[in-house]
């Protein structure tokens, strides 16, 4: 069990303290008691009075919305979306710049037009960020609205308008980049602990190993959410390239001199703000990371990460079923020796027939039994049998496998987030993880991704120009034969 106190209470003790700011400033309204949700919003849009003014009545707008339960604030949402841009207004904006005769009238057209195409909306959604903690309000907004949008034109269109004001706000110039340790605030520890999704922290022992004299946690901060982690990475100071996340995170494990160390390992990296997905730091927090940890502790030679491969076991299930051939008559000879299927299975019943005919096993079905077994992880004999097949067709899955839409780019995420930032695919870990998390997302395997600055650039703009992807000759060793 865990020793550490459930989440709750955070929020609501960061609610309560924000509309308790919010509650004040709203009872400053001059009249709007009564008001309904579209004409606190007109009010807000009309800016009448000065901007103590404006600033109240966003206040009391934003209070508003979190009174609201889950219809009230979708319609709440609804309504701002209808404050879009003025077709009639945008048409006479058109009309202007098609009649435009000379390069004068034509600038003049298009100021009018990008006037024209600016939604009202935009504007109320500008004024809270002149409110305690507005910014946060604003992410958490878009949070709900990446949920509510499926099937919503008018609510993607304005979270699309929101992501667009956000990514401006949160241009990594205007970020600022910490490092967390065991004496940070206990608030911003108990974000770390509930943000950490990779690997899960379980104990105060658990987190207070990660923060050790031997480990590095870095993150991005606004200026105007400084409470608030954006992203954030964890790294381990070892010697060589780790290859199990559970030998990594041993709380009993030796603290090693930080000195002593050549190789940093980027075992985690979180977002934590749900509002603000689509807007990238994490390119920017690894090679900030990289150049500290290398101005701090030059005897560090290697940068390289412990990562899952989320995508893999999920992506037998569906490929393999289709795709019979990808495992060779030898490895399918190995599994069957390995672990006897049943007798038979039932083929699918005949029209009028009164029973199924009984099919032998293939070896896509065994393999994919075993690793729906609970406990094969510990099955040494298995496993030998098990490593080779697994390693040989992830590495063809990171090597080869691409997303079905757009340009070419690896099929797991997490290859794709390390590729685009101008890393290589450089070694595979049998039973790097046998979590019940790592073994059903990664069938047990782990890959460390190589940083070498001196090829960060180089690799990425062979990545995302023509979608090569650096990778170890070991791995393409075990990938050349792929279909």
């Amino acid at each position: 069990m865990s020793d550490l106190a459930p989440d709750v209470g955070l929020l609501d003790r960061a609610l309560k303290r924000v509309t308790t700011l919010w509650r004040d400033m709203a009872e400053r309204v001059v009249g709007g008691e009564t008001e309904d949700i579209a004409a606190q919003m007109g009010a807000c849009l009309a800016a009448r009075g000065g901007e103590v003014s404006a600033r109240n009545r966003a206040a009391k707008l934003a209070q508003t919305y979190l009174t609201l339960d889950a219809a009230g604030r979708r319609g709440f949402l609804e309504r701002l979306a209808e404050f879009d841009a003025d077709a009639a207004t945008v048409d006479a904006a058109l009309a202007a710049l098609r009649q435009g005769t000379n390069g004068k009238d034509r600038s003049a057209a298009l100021v009018r037009l990008r006037r024209a195409l600016e939604p009202p909306r935009l504007k109320l959604l500008t004024q809270f960020t002149a409110i305690p903690d507005g910014v946060k309000f604003l992410v958490e907004l878009r949070a709900e609205l990446i949920a509510l949008g499926a099937g919503a034109p008018g609510l993607l269109a304005l979270e699309a308008d929101l992501k667009t004001l956000l990514a401006s706000w949160f241009d990594v110039g205007f970020l600022e980049l910490r490092r967390i340790d065991w004496n940070s605030p206990a608030a911003l520890l108990e974000k770390l602990v509930r943000y950490e999704a990779v690997h899960r922290i379980r104990t105060w022992r658990d987190l207070k190993n990660r923060l050790d004299s031997d480990r590095r946690c870095y993150a991005f901060f606004h200026p105007r959410m400084p409470e608030e982690p954006l992203i954030f990475v964890e790294v381990a100071l070892v010697k060589g390239l780790a290859d199990s996340v559970q030998r990594l995170l041993d709380e009993k494990a030796p603290v090693l001199d930080a000195k002593q160390a050549d190789t940093a390992i980027f075992y985690s990296i979180n977002n934590c703000q749900r509002g603000l997905d689509g807007i990238s730091f994490g390119n920017f927090l690894i090679k900030r990371v990289v150049g500290l940890l290398d101005e701090e502790l030059p005897n560090l030679k290697n940068f390289a990460t412990l990562s899952p491969i989320p995508g893999f076991t999920r992506w037998l299930g569906t490929r393999l079923p289709k795709e019979p051939a990808l495992l060779t008559e030898e490895e399918g000879a190995a599994l069957r020796a390995a672990s006897p299927a049943p007798l038979a299975l039932p083929a699918p019943a005949a029209a009028g027939a009164s029973t199924a005919p009984l099919l032998p096993e293939t070896p896509p079905q065994t393999l994919l039994r075993i690793l729906g077994r609970r406990g094969w992880q510990r099955d040494d004999a298995l496993c030998k049998v098990l490593e080779p097949i697994l390693t040989r067709l992830c590495a063809g899955y990171l090597l080869h496998e691409q997303a079905p839409r757009g340009a070419p780019r690896a099929l797991d995420p997490v290859a794709h987030f390390h590729l685009s930032n101008g890393a290589r695919i450089e070694r595979l870990n049998w039973r790097g993880d046998i979590s019940e998390k790592g073994l059903k997302e990664s069938g047990a395997l782990m890959v460390n991704y190589l940083y070498d600055p001196t090829k960060i650039e180089e690799n990425h703009e062979a990545y995302a120009g023509e979608g090569k992807r650096p990778t170890a000759s070991t791995i393409r060793r075990l990938a050349r034969n792929w279909a």
